[in-house]
């Protein structure tokens, strides 16, 4: 498991690499372009060029984009879908450029219309993104489980890559908060081993491309997406050592997007307690 951080891309793309090797991140995830604002991120070759440079002279082994969360694959208006897919397309473009281990997805919301157009449309989207791109994966996010979101079960995950006809490039994204919050308990070996037998049974783990590592501010089967700080929220320590110790995810990478000390993302103290924990859960395991 390539534990790292979600780190920021201020001043530069191959700043993003110098803030990993600050924080010991063994791999990082970026914003294409502000989360906020749809305005792309004017990059060029020779940005992605200088990105790959210095990636392979640093510690970290793997990148992973997330997508901005202003897109909704699922909308019936006419204007966002444009918007969304342009986006989409543009994180892909970014992800080919710079060896993109995959472009991270929230495959849309309902917001009140039926579930099966809102499918139909979002794997539209979906399809499109890949049609205009080249071969950067897109890997479909686990959500939290909120009524409306899609990728709410393994099902519907499932079902939307079947609707976008099984393209090899779309891939899965596990996080370990979405999973507990959404019910299913992920705590010890057991039942985590459980929880991936029926992702493999339903999607496939060879889909399965990158985890997303957070505690969970929020109880239980909350369907609540709260992010706590490693170790500090209901997931725990134990639980999250079981988690990172998963063979199953041996070689993926893992960004924390834990809200950090000073709600300014994870740091080198939340990198450092991940590492530690999985070592621990590795000995549990053997013991």
């Amino acid at each position: 498991m390539l534990i790292g951080a979600h780190v920021s891309t201020a001043g530069g793309l191959s700043n993003a690499i110098q803030r990993a090797e600050e924080l010991r991140a063994d791999s990082i995830q970026i914003f294409n372009q502000s989360p906020r604002m749809w305005r792309p991120t004017r990059y060029t070759d020779e940005d992605f060029a200088e990105f790959r440079e210095v990636m392979d002279g640093s510690r970290v082994k793997a990148v992973v984009i997330h997508a901005v969360y202003l897109i909704n694959c699922a909308t019936d208006d006419k204007e966002l879908r444009a918007k969304s897919l342009n986006s989409l397309t543009h994180a892909l473009w970014i992800g080919d450029g710079i060896g993109a281990a995959g472009v991270v997805l929230h495959p849309g919301a309902q917001k009140g219309k039926p579930l099966a157009g809102s499918m139909r449309r979002s794997s539209r989207v979906i399809k499109e993104a890949l049609k205009q791109t080249e071969g950067c994966p897109l890997l479909l996010e686990q959500t939290a489980g909120h009524k409306g979101l899609l990728g709410r079960d393994f099902d519907q995950t499932a079902r939307l890559i079947e609707l976008a006809d099984g393209d090899d490039r779309l891939g899965l994204c596990l996080d370990s908060c979405h999973l507990f919050v959404q019910g299913f308990d992920v705590t010890n070996p057991e039942k985590l081993a459980g929880v991936l037998d029926e992702a493999d049974a339903k999607v496939g783990l060879k889909r399965l491309r990158c985890v997303h590592v957070n505690d969970a501010a929020a109880p239980f089967d909350s369907h609540l997406d709260r992010h706590a700080n490693i170790g500090d929220g209901e997931m725990g320590r134990h639980g999250l050592a079981a988690f990172l110790s998963e063979p199953r995810f041996e070689g993926l990478p893992a960004p924390l997007e834990v809200p950090g000390p000073n709600k300014r993302g994870p740091d080198r103290k939340q990198v450092e307690k991940a590492k530690r924990l999985r070592e621990r859960g590795l000995k549990d395991r053997k013991a």
